[in-house]
């Protein structure tokens, strides 16, 4: 199979000043520091929809979502630091700093730390998705009936299994 590359976007002939710098020091844009928190390293909106990149810290046993799947985005998983524990659909596995997972549309997944020392990943959605509102909104469900939580997590991809 040949690839070629993707259809033109910047048309311009001299480039442009339009990269963007977020140093380590930047706090979260959700949560607190060191404990649980998401840090938005490059939103939908930054990269025009071609995908979404945020880095997870989890505190000690803090655990996960529960088994699930997207129907329009895939899914990557880059653990940066501690034990993550990864589902890939068939089997959980302990990963760790370096270890990678791939989630295809469709492909069932989870993860969670179970260890008693934080973890550390990265998470990459393409194409991009408004997953900041995503995450956002899991702190309000708690109070949502059982529809309110239904729409939420189908206006946000996400198909929980049993």
């Amino acid at each position: 199979m040949c690839m070629s590359y993707p259809e033109q976007v910047y048309t311009g002939e001299d480039g442009e000043i339009n990269a963007r710098f977020r140093p380590a020091s930047t706090p979260p844009d959700l949560g607190t520091a060191g404990q649980d928190a998401i840090h938005y390293l490059a939103t939908t909106t930054t990269t025009r929809g071609e995908f979404g990149l945020y880095r997870v810290e989890m505190s000690a046993r803090s655990g996960g979502p529960r088994t699930h799947f997207h129907k329009t985005i895939s899914e990557f998983f880059f653990i940066l630091d501690g034990t993550v524990r990864l589902f890939d659909g068939a089997e959980w596995v302990d990963a760790q700093r370096g270890d990678f997972l791939h989630v295809p549309q469709g492909g069932l997944h989870a993860f969670r730390n179970d260890s008693d020392a934080p973890a550390e990943m990265l998470l990459l959605f393409t194409p991009g998705a408004p997953r900041e509102a995503y995450f956002e909104g899991l702190a309000q469900l708690a109070q949502a009936t059982d529809e309110e939580r239904a729409r939420f997590f189908d206006e946000h991809d996400s198909y929980f299994v049993e």
